[in-house]
């Protein structure tokens, strides 16, 4: 017993290093990110395989049902600042913990739901704010582990939803037949309460570099408190003189909207507000486009696959040519934005089985390069740089979340007043188009 109490405390204290560490603990807390993406982007995207059920069970409509994904998805991100001001406060792990628990509690409710309106509540609120507080201090956290690697790691580790689309919706679905959508889905519940333990496994981050001299490193060693440090990394550094004095650690704000009078940050928010509103339109309607051109829905189903595998050497390949040295990543990015908006448009110019497998290819490998970086993008150093990640990345998300509410019904609305599925692609290029433009109205700094 008396040498487990001091494993536990290493396990639980905060990581010192003299620089950010490209690795360490961070390999840990990628797998932890990894399955972050499975149990939370990864369940939103196979959620489809309830929706028939829903409808048959509670005689509700398509669109009523698909609300609650749209709610939950707004509830994300929409609460991005709460969850900025909590890690500010309490620190990553703790926030983490807890939505892994909200996570839980929510999906497993669901299954004792009598309505529609109720699985708002349960799905939407409860579980969209858990995904809130358990994946953004979570992909925070990561890159504050890496520097040269953070890009691969990030795409790497963000291939969990992939990995939940192609072994969870088979294996759900399967279990569904046999127990019914209620007991699959306490099942899922489950396994989100895996979270708590993956959210364990974040530990904060101190960069404290070396001193001059064993004495003066014996002189001015002192490290600040766990809650000064929990929400992540912390930077130490002080002349000789003041390092024999107790050090004052500046405590973080709880919520930097200073970030708000950073014209690249402006820019790059409404790069992903007007990009958002193409993220939803292929999933959604993809299946419907392809019958509509014929296809039997047996096969437009393949549609989605390819657009799975696609995504995943999509998040790998970004990861590894932003790795490589010199590269300008915001470049690159606004590279692979442009041609995904040119993806969507030709969706509505091919209708048959070959050119939409086709373009869902390469939307999937596309959609996996912008998918996989634009938050971590915020790091560098070409828009808010990797020491105000933490506040950016809540408003950032925050902006999105009108964007995430607004863009299934906008396309939802097209495609019920044209009467074709193309109308909603249109709107998507349009939307990630725009987007792209925004950059070219920011000069980002050398």
């Amino acid at each position: 017993f008396l040498q487990v109490v001091p494993m536990l405390r290493a396990c639980t204290s905060a990581n010192v290093y003299p620089q950010i560490p490209d690795g360490g603990w961070g390999w840990a807390v990628a797998v932890a990110f990894f399955f972050t993406e499975v149990f939370t982007y990864g369940i939103i995207k196979i959620f489809g395989i309830f929706l028939q059920d829903l409808m048959s069970h509670f005689e509700e409509t398509n669109s009523r049902v698909s609300w609650i994904v749209s709610i939950c998805v707004f509830v994300m991100t929409f609460t991005a600042p709460l969850s900025t001001v909590l890690s500010n406060r309490f620190g990553c792990r703790p926030v983490v913990m807890f939505g892994g628990l909200l996570i839980s509690l929510g999906t497993i409710s669901t299954a004792f739901t009598h309505s529609i309106n109720q699985m708002y509540i349960t799905v939407g609120l409860v579980s969209g704010l858990g995904y809130c507080l358990t994946f953004l201090p979570t992909v925070t956290i990561l890159s504050q582990y890496f520097n040269k690697r953070r890009s691969l790691v990030t795409s790497v580790a963000s291939t969990g939803e992939c990995f939940s689309l192609f072994a969870l919706t088979p294996a759900l679905s399967i279990l569904k037949a046999h127990v019914g959508w209620r007991n699959c889905l306490v099942v899922i519940g489950l396994m989100q309460a895996s979270l708590i333990a993956f959210g364990a496994l974040l530990r904060p981050i101190i960069i404290q570099p070396k001193l001059s001299s064993p004495e003066e490193e014996k002189e001015g060693r002192s490290l600040p408190s766990k809650s000064s440090v929990d929400s992540g990394v912390q930077s130490i550094s002080s002349s000789k003189t003041n390092l024999k004095e107790e050090p004052v650690v500046a405590q973080p704000k709880l919520l930097d909207f200073s970030v708000l009078r950073d014209c690249s940050f402006i820019c790059y928010s409404l790069f992903g507000l007007f990009a958002t509103l193409g993220f939803f339109a292929p999933q959604l309607y993809i299946i419907d486009l392809s019958v509509s051109c014929g296809l039997e829905r047996n096969q437009a189903t393949y549609m989605l696959s390819t657009m799975a595998v696609a995504e995943i050497f999509g998040r790998l390949s970004i990861g590894w040519i932003l790795n490589r040295r010199p590269v300008r990543k915001i470049y690159i990015l606004l590279i692979c934005t442009m041609l995904l908006s040119l993806v969507l448009a030709l969706f509505t110019a091919v209708s048959e089985f070959w050119g939409l497998a086709c373009c869902c290819a390469a939307f999937g490998f596309l959609f996996g390069t912008v998918g996989s970086t634009h938050i971590p993008m915020l790091a560098e150093d070409d828009v808010v740089g990797i020491d105000r990640m933490s506040s950016a990345v809540g408003v950032y998300v925050f902006i999105q979340s009108f964007a995430g509410l607004a863009g299934p019904p906008l396309a939802g609305a097209l495609v019920d007043f044209t009467k074709n599925y193309g109308s909603a692609f249109y709107t998507s290029a349009a939307g990630v188009g725009t987007g792209r433009c925004f950059w070219d109205w920011c000069d980002p700094p050398n």
